[in-house]
């Protein structure tokens, strides 16, 4: 086994998940300038091509459907086969459809079930015991605030992003003592296309207009407005760093103080 000193003396790899955009491309480029080689993963070959040569040093890309976990999986050793090791894992996918909790069909919980749990635990499968054989990794799992306040017309992602936290702090806790890391990143509202089709669906369930929508969803965030991608990313990038080793199984809170937690 390596030690942690001397991978973390090397451009260490960072595999980013929804990287075409958003929080994904964010993080990606946030990775880029603290020193990461990375690879975006996502479904759309133009999209994600685009992106990495916007991003241009070191970005590569690989199409994967990450709500495969079969794919999932796969994806993990083409990285590694390609730049010979995977340093950093964000699990970070696109969220579901919004509906209440009844009303979200039996297929649509097993999709989403795919995306937002099988999925990323598949990436995790296959890389923390790649990390735990060098000495270091990191995996970061971008999730919601809806982990820690259920949120009313965002059922699948409520319930099955809880599932999912769980799940990243058992792996936290199973691979602690091997420098490795597993945290989760929960994301209040951000600048994303994501955020505004959650608050068209507000706005069409409330029969109200979309700007009343977004002043009634501000008017709940002490900050008075939504984060930046780059907000968000420079959490994840944090907890991805060697600087971030002895933070373990905790979920960061990213949403302008809008949760209030105990102390």
């Amino acid at each position: 086994m390596e030690s942690e000193q001397s991978v973390v003396n090397q451009a260490r790899v960072a595999l980013v998940g929804g990287g075409a955009g958003g929080i994904g491309s964010a993080t990606a480029a946030a990775l880029l300038a603290s020193g990461h080689r990375v690879v975006l993963a996502g479904r759309t070959k133009t999209t994600l091509a685009e992106t990495a040569s916007a991003l241009g040093g070191e970005t590569d890309y690989v199409v994967c459907d990450l709500a495969d976990p079969v794919a999932a999986a796969a994806l993990v050793t083409e990285v590694r086969d390609r730049h010979g090791s995977v340093d950093v894992v964000v699990a970070n996918a696109g969220g579901p459809a919004p509906g209440r909790v009844l009303d979200v069909s039996g297929e649509q919980w097993h999709r989403d079930l795919d995306l937002l749990v099988l999925g990323p635990l598949a990436l995790m499968r296959a890389a923390l015991p790649v990390m735990a054989a060098r000495g270091f990794g990191r995996v970061v799992v971008v999730g919601s605030t809806a982990v820690r306040q259920p949120q009313p017309g965002l059922a699948a992602s409520t319930v099955l992003r809880s599932a999912m936290t769980s799940a990243a702090k058992l792996a936290a806790r199973e691979y602690a003592d091997r420098g490795v890391t597993v945290n989760c990143v929960a994301v209040g509202a951000t600048l994303t296309p994501r955020r505004m089709e959650i608050v068209r669906s507000r706005a069409d369930a409330a029969g109200i207009d979309v700007a009343t929508a977004v002043a009634q969803d501000l008017a709940d965030i002490p900050a008075g407005r939504a984060a930046e991608p780059g907000e968000v990313a420079a959490a994840i990038t944090f907890l991805a760093s060697p600087e971030a080793g002895y933070v373990n199984g905790t979920v960061l809170t990213v949403d302008g103080g809008r949760t209030e937690s105990p102390a």
